[in-house]
């Protein structure tokens, strides 16, 4: 996906299973995102500071040196506004994704193209709804599970 400059979007694509994150930059650079990759919490900060145009993060909870929550927490006391999708295979996170102001929670199994809308559409939000979001104002955390 490309911004109002034509350059592509960047995300930060945070997981532990190398396969999954091989999987996911493969679709993701297929439709025109720039991927930053990470396999842990610490990782995922410091690409986070290094990568100061990221635009998303797909972050998931399981991660091998912290929870991915911990991770949430750093991206959001950086930069307050940036939107993150969790994508995660713990069950009951929807509370806790929506109160900490999560744009999204995702279930695994993926379900790419929802994860694909999903992603245009919190692209597209704009500050003052991110901020909302966060300050536990609408909109709430959208909940995405697997559909056949």
């Amino acid at each position: 996906m490309r911004d109002d400059d034509g350059k592509a979007s960047k995300i930060l694509l945070v997981d532990d299973d190398r396969s999954v994150v091989k999987a996911l930059t493969d679709v993701l650079e297929g439709e025109g995102y720039a991927v930053v990759q990470a396999y842990d919490a610490f990782d995922a900060v410091q690409r986070f500071i290094a990568h100061h145009d990221i635009e998303l993060v797909l972050l998931d909870l399981n991660l091998p040196d912290r929870s991915g929550w911990d991770a949430f927490e750093s991206f959001t006391l950086l930069r307050r506004i940036v939107p993150v999708i969790v994508i995660t295979a713990r069950p009951n996170q929807y509370e806790i994704a929506n109160a900490a102001g999560v744009a999204a929670l995702m279930e695994k199994p993926l379900d790419l193209p929802l994860l694909l809308e999903t992603m245009a559409e919190v692209l597209a939000e704009s500050a003052e709804e991110r901020l909302a979001r966060l300050t536990a104002h609408k909109p709430l955390t959208r909940y995405l599970t697997w559909t056949n």
